[in-house]
């Protein structure tokens, strides 16, 4: 016992302070992206042909942050000219559309549906799915149980059985042999329950969008509540998700 206290007093206090102190992330982190519609039309043209996930609109020259995997390529294209990733990861939305940016700032807190954070605002347990993930996302999110963003602080926990949970976190493409479970984990979860989107290829099926061997997008399986782009999204951008919609 005394050598606990000893390494605790060594130690200091490990957790972060986010949301009472505000959180910057590394210079190299892609947030939000920054769009200049101004910038020279073959730079942009060759910045859509380049995206490895067609995430860039040729009409209007948005980006879809749900099928971009923030690779950075339209940034290295255009040299930060025509794209440049902001440091912003506050990047979640709660419907599809709202994903697609030209750089403006999207207000999570003015599109929540006040009936989860009613319910749940207090404690929250998900039953996280890795509906065929390469386990990116879902090393990330896990990475919040960790002593420094302590995720059960706030009254949100993990759990083992979807009967205990009040719903589910799903990273992955889902392809077909994980799609009867994805649904019966689903099922087992008592109303009200919800579905929450993390990651680029739960969201568009990201890298995976081309292959036969994905079944059709989530939110046309479930009812999604809650989208957190990224591949993977920084456990932050999740957490502030999480915070925004039920706390």
């Amino acid at each position: 016992m005394l050598r606990v206290l000893k390494n605790r007093f060594e130690q200091g206090y490990k957790t972060s302070k986010y949301p009472y102190e505000k959180i910057v992330l590394p210079e190299r982190f892609r947030g939000r992206p920054l769009i200049n519609k101004n910038c020279a039309k073959e730079i942009i043209l060759e910045c859509i042909k380049s995206c490895p996930q067609s995430a860039i609109c040729d009409k209007n020259f948005s980006i879809d942050m749900g099928k971009c995997v923030f690779c950075g390529t339209c940034e290295e294209i255009s040299n930060g000219e025509f794209v440049k990733f902001s440091n912003n990861f506050e990047l979640a939305a709660t419907k599809k559309e709202h994903l697609i940016t030209d750089g403006t700032i999207y207000d999570l807190k003015q599109n929540l549906d006040l009936k989860f954070k009613k319910l749940f605002g207090r404690s929250l347990q998900l039953r996280q799915v890795s509906a065929g993930g390469c386990n990116a996302c879902e090393a990330d999110v896990n990475v919040l149980n960790t002593p420094f963003f302590d995720l059960s602080r706030f009254g949100i926990n993990f759990v083992a059985s979807p009967r205990h949970a009040d719903g589910i976190l799903v990273t992955g493409p889902i392809p077909k042999n994980m799609k009867t479970a994805l649904l019966e984990t689903y099922e087992a979860i008592p109303e009200p329950k919800m579905v929450i989107a993390v990651g680029a290829c739960a969201i568009s099926h990201g890298p995976f969008y081309k292959s036969k061997e994905i079944v059709e997008p989530l939110d046309t399986l479930l009812p999604v509540s809650l989208y957190v782009p990224g591949c993977p999204p920084h456990p932050i951008t999740t957490l502030h998700a999480l915070l925004t919609y039920f706390k």
